[in-house]
């Protein structure tokens, strides 16, 4: 299997695409996230195999967050993060959500309790027992 075995020139699979942009961390992630619906293209579900071009819109969902953007290039391979940045565009309407998902987020962190020092061992079997373990 080649680098570039897709049918028309100028595509890519679409999950080797969101591989080679460093969208996902990995191939079989990205392979696990088109497979299950979480990765749109154009608006419609796809299969991994299915081909992106220049101009295709993708959506995809991570950690709660919906990331939409245009395919600008479709790289020769996963290169280095600068690389990968050229060759998709995020659409203002994605950068906002995703900026509202992290204050949110940042003021959640905020609101959570921090003990001062760790449980000692009374503290913990209280912990085991409101957890319902032991």
């Amino acid at each position: 299997m080649s680098a570039r075995d897709e049918t028309e020139p100028g595509t890519m699979r679409i999950d080797r695409w969101l591989f080679g942009v460093r969208l996902f961390k990995s191939r079989s992630s990205a392979v696990d996230a088109v497979g299950g619906g979480r990765v749109h293209l154009n608006g419609e579900r796809v299969k991994p195999s299915h081909g992106v071009k220049p101009g295709d819109t993708v959506t995809f969902t991570r950690s709660a967050v919906v990331f939409e953007c245009v395919v600008a290039a479709v790289p020769l391979r996963r290169g280095p993060a600068g690389e990968a940045a050229r060759c998709y565009d995020e659409t203002p309407a994605s950068k906002a959500r995703r900026e509202v998902f992290a204050a949110r987020m940042k003021v959640a962190a905020g609101l959570t309790p921090r003990p001062d020092d760790r449980p000692d061992k009374h503290d913990r079997r209280l912990l085991r027992r409101l957890r319902g373990r032991n």
